[in-house]
Order: structure tokens, then C-alpha cells, then sequence
């Protein structure tokens, strides 16, 4: 195939337009034309309010040779693309079937691709299928009743199910991970745009049913999932994993379950857990990860300072990704920004409160909101075990439960410059799920943090007029950003025990959806490349 590179057209073009300039670029007649794949779609504002969009496309033809002898055009050339391959399977018997915990984008991705090549694996989530959770995270914003296993971070799909479904990822990928994994969501219903736009998202509402579907595929190809049962406790023999215990959170009784391959798919706020892995003796380490606020906007001043202009029908809400160099040596940067979408009480413990983001596929909220976050590394909390960070972590949102009484601490941003607890809005209306009161929300933070955020939007107000507007909301407190713990694997992909696979975000391999599934490919790839799957006459 050839692939050009840098079509540009209007941002109101046909598809016949789109066509055309293809031909027009390649020199050829329409009919030579046997198809073509749009690889990548970015929307170009450099003139606006003049728009248009910027294409890479991969053209099947029928003189590919020739057409490309004769092309001088240095967008032009043969197409790098290839798709996602297999691993090569290995030998070793597998005594027991493969143990998957926690059903988020890396277990669950994990979990497919091993049924898909005959493993069976079981997969164990702590928290309710989507359609439960979905109801008892909708409960909690309505009541404040709060179910510790079953909430905005636990639960089929895990955490970005209530964060807007974004896909994009930073991530290297030689091998086409990142490829299969939208493939995979599309062919489970989320839309085909995906594939190429260059900021997709799926939106919470679409997200739910799509990891339904996945979860009926992996039932299909033989695995088995397993719903509110909370792995306790692991045991091990000479380094070896030899089975694990699982609490049923519903009735409470537990069982053991003889386990050869663990996959540790746990996501980032699986803090019990972590300490549980920490008394077995697990290498692990604090990272860096950030804290910071939820900073929400009119998502039509977006709009207009992004575009140029009112947005209207044809374009979706604008979106920003916005970071600044500080005078006081640290970074502040803005994190998944939500265009037309909602801030949400995303706390999963009893007296502890943190804040997320999340948008429906419509993307129609009045509001866009972000986080504004600053990093923190090991040095800048105390302690010095590997769970200092969550210990950090704790201590913020024990203090935005108090100042909020439960409720989701809102303060305007020149309060927060002001250091002042709010007493009343201007003219943005916060659109929160979960209640919400007026409080001082600077005051969750160490002074170098609190400042750090307020240099930051300033810097912001910069390069998008009217990000550091005084009646800005922000609201505290956003700690879940990334796991603060790394839980050390070998080049096996393997922990200090054998068996026992590190996977994904929870584990300090990814930073987001996407790289989090890649990261559970990657496992299950792993773990192929060990063992032999099941006979179809195995049980």
C-alpha cells in the first residue's frame, strides 16, 4: 500500500473531496482507486477560524510501482503499516488455568487475548458487572452512600470506565498494540472514528456496554468472570506462587484457589492490596505520580479560543493540553481534560474524598473541566517504605472529606490565589456529580503544591485567554492520577516470585486506558510465549 501523508481539506469536505485529492495526489485516475484507510485524522487551527483537517491515509492501487517511481511529493511513500501478530506459543504445561485480578483495561485485555488462544483464564474483579456498578456509582452521587467495593475506581472496566473512555497514548509501539486494542473496542461497539481520529474517546455512556461485550467474548473463548471477589492473600513456596485466597465481598466467605500464573491487573487505587503485597514481600518501590485540582471552564470559551469561533455542528467540543515551566523549578500540566463533561466524586474509602473527570460520547456539558496537577516524587512526601506515596495520597483526601464535609470541596480562582474559602459563584454553575459546597480548597495542599497550581493556571491564562479567569471552579482534591507505587517485574514480566505477573496501571506500567491494555497484551503475550493452552478436551 502507499500512504500519504498531510492531505488537508475543510473541515466541511465530502468524501468524494477526500477522494479526489487522493487521486490529484497520487496522479491517478479515480478508477485506479481500489481503496483506501484513513490511518490518522487531526484537526489543523492554525488559520482559524479557517479550519480544515489534516489526513494520513493508506491507498491500495493498482500501479503501486509505478506511481510511486513517478511521485516526487516526499509525502508520499509505501505504507509502514502492519497489522497486530500473534505470539508464538510456547511448551511448558500449564497445571492450572490462568488467574487474572481485576477486570480494568489490562486485566481485561490480558484476559481476552489468553482465551482468544485457548488459555481459559479465569478473571477475578472486586467490584460489580458494568450495568451494577453503573448504579451503585449513580447511588453514591445521589445519596452519598458510598460502597467501598463497587464505586468510580472498582468495578468491571475499571476506573477510565468513569473517565471519559479516552484513548490517547504517548506510548512506543513497534508491534501494533496500540492498534489491536482500538480494533478490539470498535468491534465490540465503540465507534469506528477511533481507529483514526487523533484524540479518541469513547464517552462513559458507550464504555459500559463495550466492556460488557468484551467480557461476553472472553466467556465465549472459554474463560470465566468472576465478580465481587477480592483476592486477600497470596501464597507462596521457594519463590514460586502456589495459589491465592479470594474473599467473596458479598456474603464474606473465602476460598484458596491453586494458582501457577497470576496476573496483578489491580489499578492504582487497590491500596489494601498494595499493603497486602508489601507484607508478602513484594519488590516494590514508590514513583512519581501528581496531585492537583479539577479546574472547570465554559466549554464555549473553549470552544471560542480554540477555534476562532462558536463551534456549531460541524466540529466537537474543543479540547487543550496545556503545561508550563515554573519559576519555582517544578511542572504543572493539565490531565484528562474532559470537553462538555462533568467533574466526579471518584473516592473508593470510607472518609476520603478524590475528584476525576468524565464526559458521554456527546461530549453536550455545559462545562469542560481538567485537571491541573503538579508532579510529586518520592522526595517530596514523607517516608520511606514503598507506600509513602499512598500514605500522601490518603492525607489529601482526608483532608478534602473533612473540608467538604463529605461533600466535594469548589472554591473560585481568586479565592484560591486569595487563599479564602469561597461563599458564592460567579458565573460558571460547577457541573459535578455528586454534591458539591463552597470551601477553601488551597488549603488541602502543602504551600509549595498549593503554589505550584496557582502559577500554573496562570501560565495557562497565557496561551489560552481567559484559563485563569476569577470565577474559575476548582475543585479537590485530584490524587488518583497514576498508581504511586511500582511493583518491580523482571524482564520475564515477572515479580520476585515466579508466577506472579505485574500488569498495567496499578502496577506503574501505564498512565491511561490504552497503555494499560497494551501493557496487558504485552502480559499475555508473556505468558503465551511460556506455556501451551489447553486442549479443547482439558477442563
Amino acid at each position: 500500500m502507499i500512504r500519504i501523508r498531510q492531505l488537508k481539506l475543510h473541515i466541511d469536505h465530502t468524501e468524494a473531496e477526500l477522494k479526489k485529492k487522493i487521486c490529484r495526489t497520487l496522479r491517478i485516475r479515480e478508477a485506479a482507486l481500489l481503496s483506501y484507510n484513513i490511518r490518522r485524522q487531526s484537526l489543523d487551527a492554525r488559520r482559524k477560524p479557517e479550519l480544515f483537517y489534516i489526513y494520513t491515509v493508506d491507498v491500495l492501487i493498482s500501479s503501486e510501482k509505478q506511481v510511486l517511481k513517478k511521485n516526487r511529493d516526499k509525502n508520499v511513500s509505501l505504507s509502514d503499516w502492519k497489522p497486530y501478530e500473534y505470539p508464538q506459543i510456547g511448551e511448558i504445561p500449564m497445571r492450572h488455568r490462568p488467574i487474572i485480578v481485576g477486570s480494568g483495561p489490562a486485566g481485561m485485555f490480558c484476559a481476552y487475548l489468553l482465551a482468544e488462544l485457548g488459555y481459559r483464564p479465569i478473571l477475578l474483579e472486586r467490584g460489580m458487572p458494568a450495568k451494577q456498578r453503573a448504579a451503585d456509582v449513580e447511588n453514591f452521587w445521589k445519596t452519598g452512600i458510598l460502597n467501598p467495593n463497587s464505586n468510580v475506581q472498582f468495578g468491571e472496566g475499571g476506573a477510565g470506565t468513569f473517565s471519559d473512555g479516552k484513548l490517547n497514548t504517548l506510548v512506543k509501539d513497534p508491534v501494533g498494540r496500540n492498534q489491536k486494542v482500538l480494533e478490539i473496542f470498535v468491534e465490540h461497539g465503540a465507534p469506528e472514528e477511533i481507529l483514526y481520529v487523533n484524540k479518541p474517546h469513547i464517552g462513559t455512556d458507550v464504555l459500559v456496554n463495550v466492556v460488557k461485550s468484551i467480557r461476553q467474548r472472553i466467556i465465549a473463548n472459554g474463560g470465566e468472570v468472576y465478580f465481587h471477589r477480592q483476592v486477600t492473600d497470596l501464597s507462596f513456596s521457594d519463590q514460586k506462587l502456589q495459589g491465592l485466597t479470594v474473599r467473596d465481598t458479598v456474603s464474606g466467605t473465602e476460598e484458596f484457589l491453586d494458582a501457577q500464573t497470576v496476573v496483578l491487573a489491580i489499578g492504582h487505587s487497590a491500596r489494601d492490596t498494595f499493603e497486602m503485597l508489601d507484607y508478602r514481600g513484594l519488590n516494590m518501590e514508590p514513583k512519581a505520580f501528581a496531585v492537583g485540582v479539577r479546574i472547570e471552564h465554559s466549554q464555549k470559551m473553549i470552544d471560542k479560543s480554540q477555534y476562532g469561533r462558536n463551534r456549531g455542528q460541524e466540529l466537537p467540543a474543543a479540547a487543550y493540553k496545556l503545561t508550563a515551566s515554573l519559576d519555582n523549578g517544578r511542572s504543572a500540566y493539565t490531565f484528562c481534560m474532559c470537553p462538555g463533561g462533568y467533574v466526579v466524586n471518584a473516592s473508593s474509602e470510607m472518609g476520603l474524598l478524590a475528584v476525576n473527570g468524565m464526559s458521554y460520547h456527546d461530549r453536550a456539558g455545559t462545562n469542560a473541566n481538567s485537571a491541573v496537577i503538579v508532579t510529586v516524587r518520592p522526595e517530596d512526601y514523607p517516608g520511606d517504605g514503598p507506600l509513602s506515596g499512598v500514605a500522601f495520597q490518603r492525607a489529601l483526601e482526608r483532608k478534602a472529606y473533612a473540608a467538604g464535609a463529605g461533600k466535594v470541596p469548589v472554591q473560585l480562582f481568586e479565592d484560591f490565589c486569595n487563599n479564602k474559602a469561597s461563599t458564592e459563584l460567579g458565573s460558571i454553575q460547577p457541573q459535578i456529580k455528586g454534591g458539591y459546597t463552597l470551601s477553601n480548597v488551597r488549603e488541602l495542599f502543602p504551600e509549595e503544591i498549593g503554589n505550584s497550581i496557582e502559577l500554573g493556571i496562570r501560565a495557562f491564562d497565557r496561551k489560552l485567554a481567559g484559563y485563569g479567569a476569577g470565577d474559575a471552579i476548582l475543585s479537590g482534591v485530584e490524587s488518583r492520577t497514576s498508581s504511586p507505587v511500582r511493583i518491580i517485574r523482571d524482564e520475564t514480566l515477572q515479580s520476585n516470585f515466579s508466577g506472579l505477573y505485574p500488569c498495567g496501571e496499578g502496577a506503574g506500567y501505564a498512565g491511561g486506558i490504552t497503555s494499560a491494555a497494551m501493557d496487558g497484551l504485552k502480559v499475555a503475550e508473556a505468558i503465551a510465549k511460556r506455556y501451551r493452552p489447553f486442549d479443547k478436551t482439558e477442563k
